[in-house]
């Protein structure tokens, strides 16, 4: 039988990076292209003590129905730790728990965008982010990023020249794909850019936590005076990703209507997740394993930086970020890092392709996204090495 697809769906392909890792199911595979938290660091014991002690002694409030705003406890330690971590305490808003942060853009989109309007994303941005956009019909419009961030200059431009603004979609640290860090005054003009026009933020701030060095920018949400800014968040970079619990902070008026489209799309987030995040956050000490985290990935950042320098082509460009999982490469000279992904997987490497994160993924792109956090270092230099020779050879027939 031929299926009939809705108009929203039929032009909306499937993540690449989903695709790649059928690849890296393969052990012999060398996969720098996920962006998973490295397993070796998920608190699986405390998990699982936090698991058992809840089944046997609550198991009504693990296995029950739950209220869509989410568990109570864990709301309002969510709150607690954003006005205590990134000073989020607006009088205005409230806080919802997500099944993870994807479904705080998703919701949030659905409940301020309609068919037609407009959504303007970094360039390159998340692709669940640009999908979320597409699923709902809004014209995509991307603005270029700088190594400090959006280039505020050319977001007011294209506020100007396009209709029905509704969004702009911001990763302000440790940007997916970049790896970039917004400086504190394009953070502060992008605020005051979205206030002259009446345009809502959306900050996504899944990576914000683990910087190498401690060192934190304040979060956009901070400078928020109107309610302007939707912020969400994650447990999944944090904690564990397949726990699937996400957290949303945005203008109470906002949050009621996102009940709303939650109670359409899953009721609730799961309990048991919502009851072990809490648990955790209540029995360990996260920040101790967030400090863990910081430790790990700077050092597997360094690692790979270390490798590309030794191993890519001279002038090959790639960013150095200061935290979270990504470091983008771009070859330059027309290449076309989606052709060349095939004889790289073919030598056991893979990456996620550049155009993956564009608003015309039909364009050749010349960049590719590079993620270190879930491989040895052995791996992550081999890696490296291999796709440095593959490059090179490439490079050598432009010239």
């Amino acid at each position: 039988m031929e299926f009939h697809i809705s108009n929203r769906m039929s032009a909306i392909r499937g993540s690449a990076i989903r695709e790649i890792f059928k690849f890296a199911a393969d052990p012999s595979v060398i996969s720098l292209a996920g962006g998973n938290p490295a397993p070796e660091l998920f608190p699986n014991e405390q998990l699982a003590e936090i698991a058992q002690d809840l089944l046997k002694n609550q198991p009504v409030l693990s296995l029950q129905y739950g209220v869509t705003e989410g568990y109570t406890p864990l709301r309002e330690a969510v709150k607690a730790r954003l006005k205590e971590k990134e000073r989020i305490d607006r009088e205005g808003d409230d806080v919802i728990i997500v099944s993870g942060g994807q479904q705080g853009i998703e919701l949030s989109t659905k409940a301020l965008v309609n068919e037609g309007d407009t959504v303007i994303v970094e360039e390159p941005s998340f692709i669940g982010a640009t999908n979320a956009f597409r699923s709902y019909g809004a014209h995509l419009v991307g603005v270029p990023m700088d190594e400090d961030g959006m280039n505020i200059e050319a977001l007011e431009k294209a506020i100007e020249a396009n209709d029905n603004v509704r969004l702009i979609y911001t990763i302000p640290t440790f940007q997916n794909p970049m790896g970039a860090t917004m400086s504190v005054e394009k953070r502060k003009a992008l605020y005051e850019v979205a206030k002259k026009h009446g345009v809502v933020i959306i900050e996504d701030n899944p990576y914000g936590e683990l910087t190498f060095d401690g060192t934190k920018l304040p979060t956009i949400k901070s400078m928020d005076t109107e309610g302007l800014v939707i912020y969400c968040g994650s447990f999944s970079k944090i904690l564990a990703p397949g726990l699937r619990v996400g957290f949303m902070c945005a203008d109470k008026a906002i949050v009621q209507k996102v009940v709303v489209a939650k109670q359409v799309s899953d009721v609730h987030t799961a309990m048991l997740p919502q009851l072990l995040a809490y648990e955790f956050m209540n029995r360990f000490d996260i920040d101790a394993l967030i400090v863990k985290m910081r430790a790990n990935y700077a050092h597997k950042c360094a690692t790979m930086l270390d490798a590309i320098e030794t191993y890519f082509p001279k002038g090959v460009f790639h960013t150095t970020p200061k935290g979270g999982l990504f470091v983008w490469c771009d070859l330059g000279h027309g290449i076309d890092t989606l052709k060349l992904a095939p004889t790289c997987a073919a030598n056991k490497v893979v990456y996620v392709p550049g155009n993956t994160f564009m608003v015309d993924m039909d364009k050749p792109c010349s960049a590719l996204r590079l993620n270190y956090s879930t491989m040895t270092d052995e791996r992550i230099v081999e890696g490296v090495k291999r796709l440095g020779v593959i490059f090179e050879k490439e490079l050598e027939t432009r010239k």
